[in-house]
């Protein structure tokens, strides 16, 4: 029996006085995960923080879980293997749908590659929680934008495994919403989001 096994055995459910739909009375709006997908430099992070920055305004709460931040605190034990990438995104998930739980908009800007994974996130709470937000963009684009220089270290052969190069990224195949980075400005994206976010009534 693993020691992870014994714990659960061990400990006890405590049951909430203070509800989720309590909180979101409180916030005056629903609690939700906008999970941004894509390839590195298809403009996960920037489109997710550009979008905070509109609710932030309109007095929504919010938070973004970006994937270089959390990696130097909650994840940074992982590296960069498929196990520790389904880790990774299954620790995301898990903190995301605490976070949906308060009442918060919570927005995550990870590349998840692997749809299995991005799956399991999904799993963890209720349809309609869960909206996955596919930043679109061809490698080519995303090479030549190449903000961190990550691809040129990747094609030097400094990053093994990195995705889109010598490891997949498996695109998603029915996302809530597509943003075509590469046609779409930053200010288009956002509006796109938040016309979705309006029509099914995530924002009221």
């Amino acid at each position: 029996m693993t020691k992870d096994r014994i714990t659960n055995q061990n400990t006890v459910w405590h049951d909430p006085t203070v509800l989720r739909e309590h909180r979101e009375a409180l916030n005056g709006h629903r609690g939700a995960i906008l999970w941004f997908t894509g390839l590195s430099g298809a403009g996960k992070s920037t489109i997710a923080h550009a979008l905070e920055d509109r609710l932030h305004r309109d007095k929504i709460r919010t938070y973004v879980l970006d994937g270089d931040n959390v990696r130097r605190g909650l994840c940074k034990d992982l590296g960069f293997t498929d196990a520790d990438r389904t880790e990774n995104i299954r620790r995301i998930g898990e903190v995301s749908r605490l976070m949906m739980q308060a009442g918060v908009i919570t927005l995550t800007a990870f590349i998840s590659p692997f749809r299995s994974d991005r799956q399991i996130a999904r799993s963890l709470v209720e349809p309609g929680d869960f909206i996955e937000i596919y930043c679109r963009a061809p490698l080519e684009t995303c090479e030549a934008r190449d903000p961190k220089g990550l691809y040129k270290k990747a094609r030097a052969g400094q990053i093994p495994e990195f995705t889109g190069i010598d490891s997949p990224y498996e695109e998603p195949q029915t996302p809530e919403i597509i943003v075509d980075t590469d046609e779409q400005s930053v200010d288009e994206c956002v509006e796109t989001i938040l016309k979705w976010l309006r029509q099914y009534k995530i924002l009221t």
